[in-house]
């Protein structure tokens, strides 16, 4: 029975209420149990995901910045290289045999290695940038909600099915051949916006904001904060991936036609400015970068109705053609 349940009912089934209680129950178990599994995964490789979210935020890490990370590693390279020099100066006087005694110059001797040792120990270059905790909980929250957000992206495409398995009866056979590529498209979209966000976004945003204004403050960025900007940001960029879904169905039930999209085009570009600019943190370059596959997107999402209502007018024009002719007697 369970079985029957998680498989997409028939349009012309008809179903009490509480069996459409009971199957909403299996579907729902499914996507929890897909789900509690990849948030399990994602824990597992919590370690990665981490070290993938604050790469943004390692690149901001400059020689010139006047942060206290900068500060300190120009410190450090400055240390180095008076620790080495002093090295080399006590070595040079271990070897001189005008120096005190030869107990003294072994003295010399060790302390122009220890100095080398301690002169080697310090990076050469600025360590990268991490987030900061501050709460004693929040290393702890902050893996969880990272872990969660993953775990969702990867359980998405079965979500999505059970979403579409359980509204299926509602539709007949010729909205359901609507149905299914969109819902098909929308992980793929999502994952494809969240990709965007994250290598084309999140980098010249992060450095932008950490870096306006920077000699007014000692900039230190909480883990907690970070990656809320990151997840939004790749959220809503997946979620405005999602044009072309949209686009197609108000096109094909009816509610605007291609020829109505290509005519407000400038109403349609200043919506998408508007929307990229609401994104979150982002300055207008980062802005202009955001818009860029929006109006792609638009624009193809037009042609590819264009292109579907031709089809579906080519298939309406070939059935009629095919009907027999009533006879005449």
């Amino acid at each position: 029975m369970t079985a029957t349940r998680l498989r997409p009912v028939g349009h012309e089934d008809r179903l009490s209420l509480v069996e459409h209680l009971d199957e909403l129950r299996s579907r729902l178990v499914v996507c929890a149990t897909v789900l509690v599994v990849a948030f399990g995964l994602c824990m597992w490789q919590k370690g990665p995901l981490l070290d993938v979210l604050n790469r943004p935020l390692e690149r901001t890490t400059t020689s010139t910045g006047t942060g206290p990370i900068e500060q300190n590693t120009r410190f450090q390279t400055k240390l180095r290289g008076g620790l080495e020099s002093l090295g080399v100066s006590l070595g040079r006087l271990a070897r001189s045999e005008r120096v005190g005694t030869a107990g003294d110059r072994a003295s010399l001797a060790r302390s122009a290695a220890e100095l080398r040792s301690v002169a080697a120990s310090i990076p050469k270059e600025a360590p990268k940038r991490k987030p900061v905790t501050i709460g004693v909980s929040e290393p702890f929250t902050a893996t969880l909600t990272i872990a969660f957000a993953a775990a969702f992206l990867l359980a998405l495409p079965v979500i999505l099915y059970q979403l579409y398995a359980f509204v299926l009866p509602a539709f007949t056979q010729r909205e359901r051949r609507v149905a299914f590529p969109l819902m098909t498209m929308i992980p793929f979209l999502f994952i494809a916006g969240a990709v965007f966000a994250y290598f084309a976004v999140l980098p010249p945003a992060i450095n932008f904001l950490q870096n306006f204004n920077d000699t007014s403050f000692d900039i230190l960025v909480q883990a907690r904060d970070l990656y809320r900007f990151e997840i939004l940001s790749m959220l809503a960029l997946g979620l405005l991936f999602q044009m072309p879904v949209g686009i197609l169905a108000l096109t094909r039930l009816g509610v605007v036609s291609p020829a109505q999209l290509r005519k407000n085009r400038r109403y349609a570009i200043v919506a998408i400015a508007v929307v990229a600019m609401l994104l979150p943190g982002t300055d207008p370059i980062t802005m202009l970068i955001a818009m860029f596959p929006l109006l792609l997107l638009y624009e193809g999402s037009v042609l590819l109705a264009s292109w579907v209502d031709r089809r579906a007018a080519a298939r309406e024009a070939a059935g009629e053609e095919g009907e027999p002719e009533p006879d005449p007697g």
